[in-house]
């Protein structure tokens, strides 16, 4: 919206900063952060009142976190999904066909969430949406998305996979791009939502992956740096960094009270929008697989459930302690903050890696 200020500008005075992606970036962060200081606190005295015991906790889970976690509120997601959009639409260019794409895959996913939410802490129940309900809605949602970016996306792309390091390589998918990209966006969505276990474990990594794209997202949307960096040229991408910067300034807005001991718990509302809005993002720039490595610790915890439930039900055994792998190393003995930290330092090497294969080829 802040964009159009540009037409007041002789090309010479302050209006012409918002020409800049990089300074509606830098707006869209503080916009955002500044947002989830502001309401931080009053929607999380709203939600104790409206929830009473706060989200139930899973019997079978580790024990500890009946006692400690029990009664503490969750839909802490509204508070970064208010930040992004808020942050979004102030900031980016709204003639952006890109912006609406990732949005409505964000606010998607987390009317997806926000229900499921809902429903478990209204009957006090862990079992809120049915899962193929849930799994139905998403694969809809993300087939929409993945459709609309095959139509934005050049005519020599559309329809095409991208391979990292090999950059004069095109998979053609013909039709199977459209459920390819499905399964990126649904995956990424439900990914995060399995690693969103422990206080401050699913946000920060979020907030990595979330930069990493927002950056390859801005170099593929500049003709001047694919060419530099030998990499498809999709235009009008870049103003996707400032979604990817509005989510780091909500994100770290979130974590104020998210972290250990959390006040708030994102819930589903939160992970599923920030799941399928990075899985948008990499069907967007054509860096799907490059999401598979940025996003490397959420593939291990999907991974490890799927791992755990295949094995089981064929031997009546299991592979880890407890899935996902995060409850893994609590049966282990690791302190909740050693595997925050220690995931969050996996989830910065693994985002340089991802940054990496803009170079190497």
């Amino acid at each position: 919206m802040l964009y159009w200020l540009t037409l007041l500008s002789d090309g010479g005075d302050v209006f012409n900063l918002f020409r800049y992606i990089t300074f509606r970036a830098g707006g869209a962060f503080f916009t955002a952060l500044i947002f989830g200081f502001i309401f931080g606190k009053p929607l999380i005295n709203l939600l104790k009142r409206k929830q009473g015991k706060g989200q139930p906790i899973r019997e079978d889970g580790p024990q500890s976190h009946i006692l400690e976690k029990a009664g503490t509120p969750t839909m802490g997601g509204v508070l970064i999904l208010g930040a992004v959009i808020v942050s979004t639409l102030l900031w980016a260019r709204l003639d952006n066909p890109f912006v609406w794409l990732v949005l409505f895959v964000t606010v998607g996913f987390g009317m997806i969430g926000f229900i499921d939410d809902y429903q478990k802490v209204s009957r006090q129940n862990t079992n809120g949406v049915p899962a193929r309900v849930r799994f139905s809605i998403g694969m809809a949602i993300a087939a929409v998305a993945a459709y609309w970016a095959a139509t934005l996306h050049p005519a020599d792309l559309s329809n095409q996979l991208a391979l990292p390091i090999f950059k004069d390589t095109l998979l053609n998918l013909s039709f199977m791009f459209v459920p390819f990209g499905m399964i990126v966006i649904v995956g990424a969505a439900n990914s995060v939502n399995l690693t969103d276990g422990l206080d401050g474990l699913a946000i920060m990594p979020v907030m990595i992956a979330a930069g990493t794209l927002g950056v390859i997202a801005y170099a593929v949307g500049r003709v001047d740096f694919t060419q530099y960096l030998d990499v498809h040229y999709v235009p009008g991408t870049g103003e996707i960094l400032i979604f990817t910067a509005g989510l780091i300034g909500g994100g770290l807005g979130f974590l104020w009270y998210n972290a250990p001991p959390a006040a708030v718990f994102m819930g589903d509302t939160g992970s599923l929008a920030m799941g399928g809005a990075l899985g948008a993002i990499a069907v967007a720039t054509k860096h799907e697989i490059v999401l598979a490595i940025v996003g490397g610790l959420f593939v291990v915890e999907a991974l490890s459930v799927i791992i755990q439930v295949g094995y089981y039900k064929a031997t009546g055994k299991r592979v880890f302690l407890m899935a996902p792998i995060h409850h893994h190393f609590e049966h282990l003995g690791w302190k909740e903050p050693q595997i925050v930290i220690r995931f969050w330092i996996i989830s910065l090497i693994l985002a340089l890696i991802g940054l990496a294969t803009l170079k190497v080829r």
